[in-house]
């Protein structure tokens, strides 16, 4: 059974830092690209940052780019992203993402449930 269980939110003031984790059971991530997603409320959900299968390269969205550091550890089976100078507009629910091919070549797109982060004044 597929499962991607995100951790780590929480209510934080602005300016701190959190660290959020997706562990993920019922495949090998050392396949997948694993990506970061957020959705605010009322919003649409957005891409935060991804980070390729050997966790060698990374991209960011804009809005994150120099504060948020997305890393994985295949050994483990388990994405992380690390948020630092949290602001206000980064209070959204953080939703981990697998993208890749099953072993017989069939697409997958796998999602976690989400971890609420909210950023205080």
């Amino acid at each position: 059974q597929v499962q991607l269980v995100e951790s780590g939110g929480g209510l934080v003031q602005a300016g701190g830092s959190l660290r959020l984790s997706c562990v993920v059971s019922g495949f090998n991530i050392s396949t997948y690209a694993m990506n970061w997603y957020r959705q605010a409320p009322g919003k649409k959900r957005e891409f935060v940052a991804a980070i390729t299968r050997a966790g060698n390269s990374a991209i960011y969205a804009d809005s994150v780019k120099g504060r948020f550091i997305i890393s994985r550890d295949n050994e483990k089976n388990t994405l992380y992203l690390q948020m630092n100078r949290l602001e206000l507009e980064d209070t959204a629910v953080y939703i981990c993402n697998a993208v890749g091919t099953s072993g017989i070549g069939v697409p997958q797109n796998y999602w976690g449930q989400g971890t609420q982060v909210t950023v205080s004044s």
